[in-house]
Parts: C-alpha cells; structure tokens; sequence
C-alpha cells in the first residue's frame, strides 16, 4: 500500500478518528464497569441477560461474538457474584437459559444510570446542531453498509 497516496492517507486518518472515539468511549464504559466492582465484558453480559430474560449463553456468544469459552469463564464469575442464575431445561438438559437475580437487575439498573459512554456522547452531540448529527448517522450507516458489501464480496467471497 502506498502511504504517500492521498486516497490511502484519507483513509488512515478516518481509521484513525474511529479507533480514538472507540478509545474513549471504551475507557467511559469501563470505568463504570469497574464502579460496580465488574470488568467491561462481565457488564455487557450481565446487561444483555437483564435485557433478554432466558438467554441461552450461545445466543449471548452470537450477540457479543465472543468465544463461549470466555463468555462461560464471564457468566460463571456473575453466577459466584450472585448476579445471575442458571436454569437447565428439562427438554433439553444441554440447554440452559440465564436469567438475573435482583441482585443482578439492580446492578445493571444501576450501570445504565451511570452511563458515562451515554453522558459524554449526550454532552458532545448538545454542541452540534441537528442537521450535522443526522449527516453523521447517515454516513456511518453508509460506511457500514459498505464496510459489509466489501466483506461480502472480497473477504468472504475469498474464502469460499
């Protein structure tokens, strides 16, 4: 790839930006995380299941596209932690569906509350106007829309 092409340059820059937003946004979460004694992964799994009562854990891997080793280390850590619960289901003992405790339910009210992710982004977006925040939306749609176009046709399409 040659860096010194404008086009290259443009797209490092883009990169870039979306890797030091990601960045912040991820310390904001993480530091609420850790306000509830949790880790950024352990929050997410417990506020899915808050969220999806009877959550099976490979419907929680597919979601969070995590392998089900690290989401079962994740839920057995919230199970000690008295977060949530497991419930094996007699039809198919292999199954088992993940519910939260009140103790849980809680614990994730309280972690949206806290949202600092959702309090930073509120903060940022009060100072630009409307029109620029619905020019923003649409082309992040696009970017993802072309981002799976291209995995679809060169990425994917290679390993067939």
């Amino acid at each position: 790839m040659d860096y010194s092409d404008f086009k290259v340059k443009q797209a490092g820059d883009i990169v870039q930006s979306f890797m030091d937003i990601s960045k912040v946004l991820t310390k904001l979460t993480s530091q609420n995380a850790e306000s509830l004694g949790l880790t950024l992964l352990q929050m997410g799994i417990l506020n899915l299941i808050s969220a999806s009562p009877e959550i099976t854990l490979k419907e929680i891997t597919d979601k969070l596209n995590i392998s089900k080793s690290t989401v079962s280390v994740n839920v057995d850590n919230l199970v000690n932690l008295e977060l949530i619960d497991r419930k094996v289901i007699e039809e198919d003992r292999r199954e088992i569906h993940l519910t939260s405790t009140p103790k849980g339910k809680a614990l994730s009210k309280k972690s949206s509350e806290n949202a600092l992710s959702y309090r930073a982004m509120i903060f940022a977006l009060d100072k630009i106007p409307k029109e620029d925040i619905d020019v923003l939306m649409r082309i992040h749609k696009e970017l993802l829309n072309q981002f799976q176009s291209y995995l679809l046709n060169y990425v994917i399409g290679e390993n067939i």
